[in-house]
């Protein structure tokens, strides 16, 4: 390893430092927890993963150092320095890749290698594809690379600041939007490589139509100017579209039902855009191990069902501690508030233009006065229970231990 590529490490790693200031139709939310952990006590979120990196092989959570200290990025580390004291999004974003942690879920290269190993692979694959001191398949841990490349140069890329606002277009915002611009394609491209590098047709289009998803989560909804999502506005229960059924995986998510009804807008919304990545990812894990289409599906329903129980805990976060300057206004704890107060939907409107115009104390008082919470917690501890039915389905292992217990860490 050069030692030019050694220090751009080091200076991505200061850059963060210095950022850091005080489906099928059983696609459902309901469902009972199975105890599929024999433990006595909760398992720590930061000991479960690191158990489970050491089940896998898996050296680390974030991307394979390969693609971390490469050349191209090694020249964006550096180049980062330069917008150290600005406010630009892309500092955040390289601060939670890098301090990886229980507030981001960089590690879904590491789920899928679990779900991998958990299930095992047909008798017919040959011994040159298979890793046997992982318990992979080579094609399933370029897959997991696949899907953490995917992952971050989406986040990347939700960092480019919009510039019609002239307030923000100075010389740093410019520059850093070529830096998120050209980090994510250079990520995408190289996820694009390596998937065609596979030569499997039916995964190639499995993985395009979650790319397809993440896009089109963008553009659910309503937005202020610099793109920031806004919920829609409720609509009484009589004036609503009725639930079309999300049956499928290939397909574009049907959007009958999801204006107007908060909570299944939540769903809608981060479905799209986590997920549909996960789950499919899951899914093409299973399917190059030569499992059966009704299996694959489970592993679909896995990784969607994870990936809602661990976005309902991000949103819980702004409301556990002091009382945040903002928070998400398309979190699930605001949705099931604006559902039973619809008259609060007036402060969201304030923020047509900016997210920053609307009065976040009001909403956050009208959250913790009511049931918002609570059914939050219960929206995260149904989707637990129904990613944990799907494990139960996959043979008794080590890995399948490993993935209960990073399931039971995130349990509220």
């Amino acid at each position: 390893m050069s030692l030019s590529r050694l220090w751009a490490a080091k200076e991505l790693v200061k850059v963060s430092v210095a950022t850091v200031r005080p489906c099928s139709r059983g696609f459902s939310t309901t469902g009972e927890r199975r105890g599929v952990v024999q433990q006595n006590t909760k398992p720590d979120w930061n000991r479960a993963v690191s158990e489970a990196e050491k089940i896998v092989g898996y050296p680390t959570s974030f991307l394979s150092l390969r693609w971390v200290l490469s050349d191209e990025i090694a020249n964006v580390a550096l180049h980062l320095r330069k917008l150290v004291g600005s406010n630009h999004p892309l500092l955040k974003t390289a601060k939670n890749l890098l301090y990886n942690g229980k507030n981001n879920m960089q590690a879904w290269g590491l789920i899928v290698l679990l779900v991998s190993k958990a299930a095992g692979h047909s008798r017919e694959i040959p011994d040159l594809e298979q890793d046997k001191a992982a318990g992979v398949l080579h094609s399933q841990r370029a897959l997991a690379e696949v899907t953490e490349m995917i992952r971050t140069s989406h986040l990347v890329h939700k960092g480019l600041v919009n510039m019609n606002c002239a307030a923000l277009a100075n010389d740093d915002t410019v520059f850093g939007n070529k830096i998120a611009l050209l980090s994510g394609d250079y990520l995408l491209a190289n996820s694009c490589t390596e998937l065609a590098n596979m030569r499997n047709q039916e995964l190639v289009e499995l993985m395009s139509s979650a790319v397809r998803d993440l896009a089109e989560s963008e553009f659910l909804g309503e937005r202020d100017e610099q793109n920031n999502p806004l919920p829609s506005r409720p609509l009484p229960i009589d004036q609503r579209e009725p639930a079309s059924e999300w049956d499928c995986i290939l397909s574009p998510l049907p959007m009958t039902g999801v204006t107007g009804c908060g909570p299944r807008e939540w769903a809608a919304r981060n479905v799209l855009a986590a997920g549909a990545l996960l789950g499919k990812s899951c899914s093409a894990a299973l399917k190059l191990a030569g499992h059966k289409p009704a299996f694959q599906t489970q592993g679909y329903l896995f990784g969607c069902h994870l990936a809602l129980a661990w976005q309902a805990f991000l949103d819980l976060e702004a409301f556990t501690g002091p009382e945040p300057r903002s928070f998400s206004l398309v979190g699930a704890p605001l949705a099931f508030t604006l559902e039973a107060r619809p008259e609060l939907y007036s402060y969201i409107e304030a923020g047509r233009k900016s997210v920053e115009d609307v009065n976040y104390h009001a909403l956050y008082e009208a959250v913790m006065s009511g049931d918002g919470i609570t059914q939050t917690k219960q929206l995260q501890r149904e989707h637990i229970g129904r990613a944990c039915a799907v494990l139960d389905s996959f043979p008794d292992c080590d890995a399948r231990t490993a993935l209960a217990n990073i399931i039971v860490a995130m349990d509220p």
